[in-house]
């Protein structure tokens, strides 16, 4: 890339392709150093945790019969979340343990919420200049049922996206 970024979010999921792209965004990208422009060049990790109910595949909306929408189960929550955090924290220890490799220091992110979405405004909130996620490349007809995250940022993002589809 031409001149130097001042803050570079790479989106995380655990997947092999995110991980990938955080390799890729190691080697090939210059941040801007501490003081020049009054900025200090960041690289953040951010992993977006999804809500208890996407994680458990509780759609309330898709509850047949017409029964509660709104019941929840305590119990069953805490045990996800206590599991989510587990993956969570695995997650990011694999994703400093990359960046320890390459000697370089970053700060992590970890935001509750649907994926595309708080990819996209925490990268606005940081003001980033780049956002760098990985492509699991599924099929045309996973896309169409599950969607796509970065497709989705890519055109709700407000800073450039990269999109890193091959293994480094």
């Amino acid at each position: 890339m031409v001149g130097k970024l001042r803050c570079v979010v790479v989106a995380v999921d655990g997947s092999e392709e995110s991980m990938n792209a955080l390799r890729w965004a190691l080697q090939n990208l210059n941040l801007r150093s501490q003081g020049e422009d009054s900025g200090t060049g960041n690289f953040v990790i951010l992993h977006a945790q999804p809500p208890p109910t996407i994680a458990a595949g509780l759609n309330p909306a898709a509850i047949p019969f017409g029964g509660p929408s709104n019941v929840e189960v305590p119990a069953f929550t805490a045990a996800i979340e206590a599991h989510q955090k587990r993956i969570t924290e695995a997650i990011m220890d694999h994703a400093l343990k990359i960046c320890a490799e390459k000697n370089v220091p970053v700060k992590t992110r970890v935001v509750v919420g649907d994926p595309k979405e708080v990819i996209c405004d925490v990268t606005e909130k940081l003001q980033a200049d780049l956002l760098v996620m990985g492509c699991r490349n599924v099929g045309a007809i996973k896309r169409m049922f599950l969607g796509s995250v970065s497709n989705y940022c890519i055109n709700h993002v407000q800073c450039p996206v990269m999109v890193v589809k091959e293994t480094v």
